[in-house]
């Protein structure tokens, strides 16, 4: 079972960085819930994901001259770092450290989307269009 599901609460206006995030949580869903010979390639997909799409917001935050980018891609590097040093377990054997992992992004990311990355939309869209972002969510059952 799974400990994140996707919510409109992870939305933050902006089109690409919501559709990265989309994939994200399933690939968290995906390592916590495969099987522990679908762990190693689960991981890695992870990772490769989670590495592309830093990347994309990183270059977005340089481009668009955002304030605290420092910080926010501090914390990508730890993330990545993590996930490295899962890779390293999980090669050895100790699949159950990739699922602890995911889980832990899983607990990481509402707060991570909430604080850096929304705070990103609102940056680039004031930037752009000098404006806030809208975000349509659906009310939660």
């Amino acid at each position: 079972m799974s400990t994140i599901d996707w919510q409109d609460d992870f939305l933050v206006g902006h089109n690409e960085i919501d559709e990265e995030h989309r994939t994200f949580v399933q690939l968290i869903q995906q390592l916590e819930t495969c099987r522990d010979a679908e762990v190693l390639q689960n991981l890695k997909e992870l990772i490769s994901g989670t590495e592309m799409h830093f990347a994309f917001e990183d270059r977005l935050m340089v481009e668009m001259n955002f304030p605290p980018r420092d910080c926010h891609m501090e914390e990508h590097q730890a993330v990545l770092k993590s996930g490295y040093e899962v890779l390293d377990f999980v090669n050895k054997g100790k699949y159950e450290t990739a699922r602890r992992y995911a889980s832990e992004l899983a607990k990481w990311f509402p707060a991570h989307v909430a604080q850096l990355d929304s705070a990103l939309a609102h940056w680039i869209t004031k930037q752009k269009y000098g404006a806030k972002p809208i975000v349509l969510k659906r009310k939660s059952l």
